[in-house]
């Protein structure tokens, strides 16, 4: 075989250019954050927090050029994926939806599409990542702090810049929709929160969802998966992987007085999580109405 034969074609057999080889699509990824220091709270502010930001710095070299540090948020105005604001700080939305199925690569994406915006403009489009596009795990510095910081409404959209009359009405519906949520300090990932006239403990457990579904069903067969009198198990999220059983408390009640309670429940699903016994018949039959009851988020 000549030299010429053996080099990479660049046309086709009619002359016009040769079309490179597709990348393959990102692959699904069951828990998308793990591998995160703070999993638990990634899922969080993608799946259940209203109003919530968190700053990221990014590992050297392996982020966008010309940014070091960006802000994680729940949602951004008019549900953009990310923006740039005018002094040059990105900002991206966790909940904009997906585009593949690895929501780590897609908010890697956004990230790097607000880098490459122009400053003081909105991201309204990211590419569909592919297997060989960057994941959050490769290119966040993974022990630099990571806080979240929960909020009563949607103004930390605003930084010394006025929104256009359509951003306004964003922002007012946004801030309209908000219910109020505070973060429990017995566990991570704890978030007292009230809808309308209930009031809800949701908390992320740090677990595989199998293994988690299975020390709540222990529990629940025993009686011992409330947080005390007037409280239940309502059932639980599946999200990203990970498990988030919800609670019902009273209506009235503030997050202060379920710390206790949530503590110690806290320490009855750690023993239930290490017991290496077989489910008896009973906790089967709690498991089966645990799974009977849970939601898939997306």
């Amino acid at each position: 075989m000549g030299k010429a034969s053996r080099r990479r074609r660049t046309t086709d057999d009619s002359g016009a250019p040769a079309k490179r080889p597709r990348a393959a699509a990102a692959p699904y990824v069951n828990r998308p954050f793990e591998g995160l220091p703070q999993e638990t709270e990634w899922v969080a502010i993608r799946e259940i927090l209203p109003a919530a930001t968190v700053s990221v710095s990014f590992a050297a070299g392996k982020g966008p050029e010309g940014a070091d540090t960006a802000t994680v948020a729940t949602v951004l105005p008019m549900a953009w994926p990310a923006l740039r604001r005018a002094d040059g700080t990105v900002l991206v939305g966790t909940q904009a939806g997906s585009t593949s199925g690895d929501p780590s690569r897609d908010l890697a994406a956004q990230l790097f599409a607000a880098a490459a915006a122009e400053p003081g403009s909105a991201v309204q489009h990211v590419p569909t990542p592919t297997a060989d596009s960057p994941r959050l795990q490769d290119v966040l510095d993974l022990d630099a702090p990571f806080e979240v910081q929960v909020h009563e409404g949607f103004d930390f959209w605003v930084d010394e810049q006025d929104l256009d009359d359509a951003g306004k009405e964003s922002l007012e519906r946004a801030n309209e929709s908000v219910v109020p949520t505070v973060r429990m300090a017995a566990l991570t990932s704890a978030y007292w929160v009230r809808i309308g006239e209930r009031t809800y403990i949701r908390l992320v457990l740090p677990d595989d969802e199998d293994v988690a579904t299975d020390a709540l069903a222990r529990l629940h067969a025993a009686g011992e998966s409330g947080l005390g009198d007037g409280t239940r198990l309502l059932g639980a999220f599946r999200a990203c992987g990970l498990l988030v059983p919800v609670f019902e408390i009273p209506a009235d009640s503030e997050p202060a007085a379920h710390e206790d309670a949530l503590k110690a429940f806290g320490d009855r699903y750690a023993a239930a999580l290490a017991s290496a016994e077989s489910l008896t018949a009973d906790e089967r039959r709690a498991r089966s109405g645990l799974l009977s009851r849970q939601v898939t988020l997306r």
